[in-house]
């Protein structure tokens, strides 16, 4: 059963990390700098750099690095406006207060 684990997590955690194509500097971006970049050029409407971004990890992984970031800006918002979570999530999004 500890095997399985094992083996799952390794899986997991070399999908989070992707090596750069060779002739570039050859470093390795983590989930969260590959969500930070997608984020700002989506932001940006930077097609180049949300195309380069999304080559630095997995999709899943930019998944969870875009939700981790969403999740993070929301509760620091939040706090800077002293408001809940919940109600600068729907202002953002242009909802109704709830």
């Amino acid at each position: 059963m500890w095997g399985r684990i094992r083996k799952s997590s390794v899986r997991f955690m070399n999908g989070l990390r992707t090596e750069e194509p060779a002739g570039r500097e050859g470093r390795t971006h983590n989930l969260f700098e590959a969500a930070a970049a997608y984020v700002s050029a989506c932001a940006e409407d930077d097609q180049d750099r949300i195309d380069e971004a999304s080559a630095w990890v997995s999709p899943e992984a930019l998944s969870f690095g875009v939700n981790e970031l969403a999740c993070r800006a929301v509760i620091a918002l939040a706090r800077e406006r002293d408001e809940s979570p919940r109600t600068v999530a729907r202002a953002l999004l242009g909802l109704p207060a709830a």
